[in-house]
């Protein structure tokens, strides 16, 4: 019996691992999606500073104009502009921040303490379940590993340990 209860213990570790090796990939794919934002962002606030230069106006300037603007549809954009370039902003910040992470498992701390839930939505869509060969994945595959093992070994040996007790007051209390 203790064979198959360590085996069920290995073969649970091992989809442990497999699984806790899907948070690299995840951050990976996280990571390439907020290049393409980072892109777009970049594109779309360049076209909107070239407008302005073209008109002799600062982005300040034109944002404030545009906002400004009696059309609601202008004003509207306006505002849109200026969420963009927040947006830029802060998503700029992240990517430094997963540039800099040092530790093998930084990338998916820096993403847990502040995702941009829409990259993360289209990230966790298109998401396809890989074994990656990274650092990172190896050390979150090992700690998945070694987790959920031994939180089946602490189990098994409560569970046989319980079950001892249990014969030894079944035959402790026996009539003779």
């Amino acid at each position: 019996m203790f064979r198959v209860v360590r085996t069920l213990g290995l073969a649970f570790g091992l989809l442990a691992a497999i699984l806790a090796a899907q948070g690299p990939e995840f951050a990976q794919q996280y990571t390439q999606r907020l290049g393409g934002a980072l892109d777009e962002l970049r594109r779309s606030i360049a076209a909107l500073d070239a407008d302005a230069q073209a008109t002799g106006s600062s982005r300040e300037a034109a944002l404030d104009r545009l906002r400004a603007n009696p059309d609601a549809f202008a004003a509207r954009r306006g505002e849109a502009a200026r969420a963009d370039i927040e947006r830029l902003k802060t998503l700029e910040a992240q990517k430094q921040a997963l540039d800099s992470a040092q530790s093998p498992l930084g990338r998916l701390f820096v993403i847990a303490r502040d995702p941009d839930l829409g990259i993360a939505q289209a990230a966790y869509g298109d998401y396809r379940p890989a074994v990656p060969t990274t650092a990172d994945g190896i050390v979150a595959g090992l700690l998945g590993f070694f987790a959920a093992w031994a939180g089946w070994r602490v189990t098994a040996d409560f569970g046989r340990h319980m079950a001892r007790r249990s014969r030894r007051r079944r035959v402790e209390t026996t009539p003779v």
